[in-house]
């Protein structure tokens, strides 16, 4: 390589692959600060200040979506740094004009929150099921959308750990941390008649049943209740959900009939509330009933 290369070339040359795709990006940045005098080889990369760097990162965003933008700011970080290699700039200066932060991507709640009428649809085709697989799925959405359990705590479960006296079901959760959950009335019968047809020998509470509609006492998979949910899911043609959807729909339905977030956080065995705020679905008409309420305290 010339001994004349310039910061941007030692940067491309050190790259294992994609040289040209940054090349482009150096030349779309060079443009911008240069305002479509220069390119990546000939402008003065040395001479940015932070303030310049700033500038560019604002441009960008305005322009590019934020993946691109970060990627773009990268190359620039590398070149800046290539000059403070050869001592075009001192290491203050590179300091400064490299220490501009990514652009943030403005993120979606992921998952969402069944609807009264979808889980309705849930348990009407588990009910039409007479077969075991029928009282055994139908028992499974009555712990999902009654205790907000994961996926992996429901396939943990036994049936020694449903007592039906009070309804409580007794969760390890994250960490082997156990807590204590509580079905309905309704919820228990959900679960008592499939424990009627899966007997009374002690272990796993779920098991696989084979096509001639037998019982086999064993632990199942995380993978085998997402696979039972998503077939419910396609018979009740309702839109598609994970087991993880159910449990954010019992921390919003909760947190909308007014209980408080650090009891449903009890409940949903979060170490901080924070993460079961992170769970509510609840559109923008809870928070204008809520607005709704506060009146303005007017003088008399």
């Amino acid at each position: 390589m010339s001994t004349t290369a310039t910061p941007a070339d030692l940067y491309l040359a050190n790259l294992s692959s994609g040289s040209q795709g940054m090349r482009n990006s150096l030349d779309i940045m060079a443009g911008i600060l240069s305002e479509g005098k220069l390119d990546s080889g000939s402008y003065p990369w040395h001479e940015m200040t932070y303030r310049e760097s700033m500038a560019l990162r604002i441009a960008l965003a305005e322009r590019y979506k934020p993946a691109t933008v970060n990627k773009m700011l990268s190359a620039l970080r590398g070149v800046l740094k290539q000059a403070w290699r050869l001592g075009l700039v001192d290491a203050e200066s590179y300091r400064r004009a490299a220490d501009v932060d990514n652009v943030r991507a403005a993120t979606e709640m992921s998952g969402r929150a069944l609807d009264v009428s979808e889980v309705g649809r849930l348990f009407q085709v588990c009910a039409e099921d007479l077969t075991g697989k029928g009282a055994r799925d139908a028992a499974m959405l009555a712990i999902f959308y009654g205790c907000g359990l994961r996926r992996g705590e429901l396939a943990k479960l036994d049936a020694e750990d449903f007592n039906p006296a009070d309804g409580s079901i007794l969760v390890q959760g994250k960490g082997n941390k156990r807590r204590m959950v509580y079905l309905t009335e309704q919820g228990c019968q959900f679960v008592l008649a499939w424990l009627r047809r899966r007997g009374t020998a002690p272990g796993a509470m779920f098991c696989p049943i084979n096509q001639r509609d037998e019982i086999r006492i064993s632990r199942m998979r995380g993978e085998s209740i997402t696979y039972i949910l998503r077939r419910r899911q396609k018979q009740a043609e309702v839109e598609s959900f994970s087991p993880h959807d159910l449990r954010r729909t019992v921390v919003t339905t909760l947190l909308d009939a007014g209980e408080d977030v650090f009891t449903v956080q009890k409940l949903a065995g979060h170490a901080d509330a924070s993460t079961t705020a992170r769970y509510d679905r609840r559109d923008e008409t809870a928070k204008r009933r809520a607005a709704s309420r506060m009146s303005i305290p007017l003088a008399a």
